[in-house]
């Protein structure tokens, strides 16, 4: 038999897609899914390739358990949300499922990726922009400026730290000057666009900043670098001093801005802050409104960012 299962490629991450197709046509997934898995799984092959795993042949469950625990580590600095990468070691069982007797990875168990929608009980201290001001000093002291510009894109406008190095600044500043908002479009989960309202002279500053870094490039991302460069030398060099602070990374930024919302959309502080709800109505509005913003399809997952509804 050839290499990848008989599956017609060379390459693990088509070989994978194909069977994810022959899987669909089977019934046993839906055609909107094999888009979605195909793309989880692919990740995992840069990071199999890394290691020198060329063939599905050689995927073994240890290799998925230490790719888990990478994911783990990310999760913990705040780069990626639990959600996301359980879906990620997820997605790795089921392609090899389809190919062969295959053992599950537990992406909570084996991995240590924390639960999926855990409810916050700690205020995010970027809520305080003193503290996060603070944090940023260094960045600018080492000439660390765009991951600075990340930062605060992601306190301001509520941002991915993908979605913030991504984003055409100048494109932006334009349509939030015109039109009160602004329309994200690159990296965001699943490829789905969103509007994010811009209403305060703070978001209108972390815009022009960050215009004035891209300068004539097409987003804070320099030219001679993609987006994986950029989030393991910059991003990851930037995390460094606001964890220094207290801020656990970019996404904890994130939870700044929804906290900020909710005071904006209810006239009450977040529940996390207040230690509870006064309208429930109100409340159920707001997270409606902020998981929107955010870039979510559930309101439950608003929780991370704001406390619970209990």
């Amino acid at each position: 038999m050839s290499r990848n299962y008989g599956l017609g490629s060379r390459d693990m991450s088509s070989a994978a897609r194909i069977a994810l197709d022959r899987a669909a046509r089977r019934g046993e997934l839906s055609f909107s899914s094999v888009a979605t898995l195909s793309e989880r799984f692919s990740q995992f092959v840069d990071a199999a390739r890394a290691q020198g795993i060329g063939r599905l042949e050689r995927i073994t469950p240890d290799l998925v358990q230490a790719y888990g625990q990478q994911l783990a580590t990310r999760v913990q600095g705040g780069e990626l949300s639990p959600a996301y990468a359980q879906n990620l070691v997820s997605a790795i069982n089921t392609v090899m499922q389809l190919l062969r007797d295959w053992t599950s990875v537990s992406p909570t168990k084996t991995c240590g990726i924390a639960l999926r929608c855990a409810v916050r009980s700690i205020p995010p201290l970027g809520v305080d922009r003193t503290v996060l001001t603070r944090s940023l000093e260094p960045l600018r002291d080492d000439d660390q400026l765009r991951a600075a510009a990340v930062a605060v894109l992601a306190r301001e406008l509520g941002l991915r730290s993908k979605e913030a190095a991504l984003l055409n600044a100048h494109k932006a500043l334009q349509e939030a000057r015109e039109r009160a908002q602004v329309t994200i479009v690159e990296g965001t989960k699943g490829g789905r666009s969103r509007t994010v309202p811009v209403l305060q002279k703070q978001q209108l500053s972390a815009l022009a900043n960050a215009a004035t870094l891209q300068g004539a490039g097409r987003s804070l991302i320099p030219v001679a670098q993609n987006w994986k460069q950029f989030r393991e030398n910059t991003l990851r060099q930037g995390r460094v001093p606001l964890q220094q602070v207290g801020i656990t990374g970019y996404h904890d930024l994130r939870a700044a801005y929804a906290c900020d919302r909710y005071q904006q959309l209810t006239g009450h502080p977040a529940p996390v802050i207040a230690g509870g709800i006064v309208d429930k109505h109100q409340d159920r509005l707001a997270r409606e409104q902020i998981s929107a913003e955010l870039g979510h399809g559930r309101i439950d997952v608003v929780a991370e960012y704001i406390g619970g509804r209990g």
